[in-house]
Protein backbone atom coordinates (compact mmCIF):
# COMPACT_ATOMS: atom_id res chain seq x y z
CA UNK A 1 0.00 0.00 0.00
CA UNK A 2 1.67 3.44 -1.50
CA UNK A 3 2.07 6.13 1.01
CA UNK A 4 2.92 9.73 0.51
CA UNK A 5 4.33 12.16 2.87
CA UNK A 6 2.88 15.90 2.36
CA UNK A 7 3.86 18.94 3.20
CA UNK A 8 1.27 21.89 3.08
CA UNK A 9 3.48 24.96 3.01
CA UNK A 10 0.40 27.19 3.29
CA UNK A 11 0.10 26.02 7.04
CA UNK A 12 4.09 25.71 7.76
CA UNK A 13 5.06 27.94 10.54
CA UNK A 14 8.82 28.04 10.17
CA UNK A 15 9.09 26.64 13.84
CA UNK A 16 11.90 23.78 12.16
CA UNK A 17 10.21 21.25 14.71
CA UNK A 18 10.04 19.02 12.07
CA UNK A 19 13.71 19.64 11.34
CA UNK A 20 15.13 19.15 15.00
CA UNK A 21 12.79 16.01 15.46
CA UNK A 22 14.40 14.68 12.08
CA UNK A 23 18.21 15.71 13.01
CA UNK A 24 17.64 13.96 16.59
CA UNK A 25 16.52 10.54 15.02
CA UNK A 26 18.88 10.58 12.61
CA UNK A 27 21.88 11.06 14.89
CA UNK A 28 22.81 14.85 13.51
CA UNK A 29 21.49 14.45 10.23
CA UNK A 30 18.11 15.79 9.32
CA UNK A 31 16.28 14.42 6.38
CA UNK A 32 13.91 17.36 6.00
CA UNK A 33 15.35 20.79 5.78
CA UNK A 34 14.00 24.13 6.63
CA UNK A 35 15.16 26.69 3.60
CA UNK A 36 14.39 30.71 3.63
CA UNK A 37 13.05 32.18 0.45
CA UNK A 38 14.52 35.80 -0.30
CA UNK A 39 11.44 37.60 1.19
CA UNK A 40 11.95 35.40 4.62
CA UNK A 41 9.07 32.62 3.69
CA UNK A 42 10.18 29.02 5.37
CA UNK A 43 9.94 26.22 2.94
CA UNK A 44 10.85 22.63 4.79
CA UNK A 45 12.68 21.05 1.84
CA UNK A 46 12.60 17.16 2.06
CA UNK A 47 12.32 13.53 -0.51
CA UNK A 48 9.19 13.76 -2.12
CA UNK A 49 9.70 9.91 -3.18
CA UNK A 50 8.30 11.05 -6.85
CA UNK A 51 6.76 7.92 -8.42
CA UNK A 52 8.84 7.86 -11.09
CA UNK A 53 12.12 8.42 -8.86
CA UNK A 54 15.04 9.37 -11.30
CA UNK A 55 17.05 7.96 -8.55
CA UNK A 56 16.18 4.92 -8.77
CA UNK A 57 16.82 4.53 -12.52
CA UNK A 58 19.50 5.95 -12.52
CA UNK A 59 21.18 4.03 -9.50
CA UNK A 60 24.03 2.27 -11.45
CA UNK A 61 24.94 -0.39 -8.22
CA UNK A 62 21.39 -1.01 -7.65
CA UNK A 63 21.24 0.74 -4.03
CA UNK A 64 18.08 2.51 -4.25
CA UNK A 65 14.77 0.60 -4.21
CA UNK A 66 11.12 1.41 -2.88
CA UNK A 67 9.73 -0.87 0.16
CA UNK A 68 5.94 -1.79 0.74
CA UNK A 69 4.95 1.55 1.40
CA UNK A 70 6.13 3.39 -1.23
CA UNK A 71 8.98 4.89 0.51
CA UNK A 72 12.11 5.76 -1.87
CA UNK A 73 14.90 3.28 0.70
CA UNK A 74 18.87 3.81 -0.25
CA UNK A 75 20.68 0.51 0.57
CA UNK A 76 23.83 2.15 2.71
CA UNK A 77 25.90 -1.40 2.23
CA UNK A 78 24.94 -0.82 -1.53
CA UNK A 79 25.90 2.96 -2.40
CA UNK A 80 28.94 3.37 -4.02
CA UNK A 81 28.95 7.37 -2.98
CA UNK A 82 29.18 8.05 -7.26
CA UNK A 83 26.25 11.34 -6.11
CA UNK A 84 24.35 10.33 -9.45
CA UNK A 85 21.18 9.95 -7.65
CA UNK A 86 21.48 13.56 -6.37
CA UNK A 87 23.10 14.67 -9.76
CA UNK A 88 18.85 13.94 -11.48
CA UNK A 89 16.79 14.81 -8.17
CA UNK A 90 14.33 17.56 -8.62
CA UNK A 91 14.69 19.28 -5.25
CA UNK A 92 18.25 18.45 -4.70
CA UNK A 93 17.81 15.69 -1.60
CA UNK A 94 20.03 13.08 -1.80
CA UNK A 95 23.49 13.81 0.45
CA UNK A 96 26.60 12.06 1.57
CA UNK A 97 27.36 11.25 5.26
CA UNK A 98 30.42 11.02 5.98
CA UNK A 99 30.03 8.74 8.56
CA UNK A 100 28.03 6.43 6.94
CA UNK A 101 30.30 6.55 3.70
CA UNK A 102 27.21 6.41 1.39
CA UNK A 103 24.10 9.16 0.26
CA UNK A 104 21.34 9.12 2.62
CA UNK A 105 17.52 10.77 2.06
CA UNK A 106 14.75 10.28 3.71
CA UNK A 107 13.17 7.20 4.10
CA UNK A 108 10.12 8.23 5.96
CA UNK A 109 10.92 7.03 9.02
CA UNK A 110 11.03 3.57 8.02
CA UNK A 111 11.79 2.24 11.28
CA UNK A 112 9.17 3.74 12.98
CA UNK A 113 6.88 2.74 9.81
CA UNK A 114 7.61 -0.69 10.94
CA UNK A 115 6.48 0.04 14.66
CA UNK A 116 3.25 0.83 13.10
CA UNK A 117 3.96 4.78 13.77
CA UNK A 118 3.85 7.43 11.44
CA UNK A 119 7.47 9.62 10.40
CA UNK A 120 8.64 12.06 13.24
CA UNK A 121 8.32 15.01 11.46
CA UNK A 122 4.57 14.42 10.63
CA UNK A 123 3.81 13.60 14.30
CA UNK A 124 5.92 16.48 15.82
CA UNK A 125 4.38 19.29 13.74
CA UNK A 126 2.69 21.85 15.43
CA UNK A 127 0.84 23.26 12.52
CA UNK A 128 0.10 20.21 11.15
CA UNK A 129 1.59 21.30 7.40
CA UNK A 130 3.01 17.53 7.14
CA UNK A 131 0.46 14.92 6.43
CA UNK A 132 1.11 11.45 6.09
CA UNK A 133 -1.25 8.75 3.78
CA UNK A 134 -2.61 7.13 1.07
CA UNK A 135 -2.29 9.26 -2.40
CA UNK A 136 -6.07 9.58 -2.46
CA UNK A 137 -6.21 10.89 1.39
CA UNK A 138 -3.45 13.09 0.25
CA UNK A 139 -5.21 14.42 -2.48
CA UNK A 140 -8.14 14.60 -1.00
CA UNK A 141 -6.86 17.21 1.57
CA UNK A 142 -5.12 19.44 -0.80
CA UNK A 143 -8.72 19.36 -2.19
CA UNK A 144 -10.29 20.77 0.71
CA UNK A 145 -7.57 22.90 1.67
CA UNK A 146 -8.08 24.75 -1.90
CA UNK A 147 -11.85 24.88 -1.27
CA UNK A 148 -11.56 25.96 1.83
CA UNK A 149 -8.75 29.19 0.77
CA UNK A 150 -11.14 29.82 -2.56
CA UNK A 151 -14.29 30.10 0.26
CA UNK A 152 -12.09 32.24 2.43
CA UNK A 153 -10.84 34.75 -0.07
CA UNK A 154 -14.70 34.65 -1.61
CA UNK A 155 -16.13 35.30 1.56
CA UNK A 156 -13.99 38.24 2.72
CA UNK A 157 -13.96 39.75 -1.06
CA UNK A 158 -18.32 39.76 -0.69
CA UNK A 159 -17.89 41.24 2.87
CA UNK A 160 -15.77 44.22 1.80
CA UNK A 161 -17.84 44.84 -1.16
CA UNK A 162 -20.84 44.84 1.12
CA UNK A 163 -19.16 47.33 3.32
CA UNK A 164 -18.75 49.76 0.42
CA UNK A 165 -22.03 49.29 -0.85
CA UNK A 166 -23.03 50.85 3.33
CA UNK A 167 -20.98 53.82 2.73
Amino acid sequence: MRRMLHVDYSLCIGCETCQSVCEFLHHGKPNIRIYYTMSGLPIPINCRHCEKAPCIEICPAGAIFRDHDGAVIIDPHKCIGCFMCLAVCPFGVPSFDVKVKAITKCDMCADRRELGMEPACKEMCPAEAIFFGKPEEVEDRVRRRTAEKIARERISTEAFESVGKML
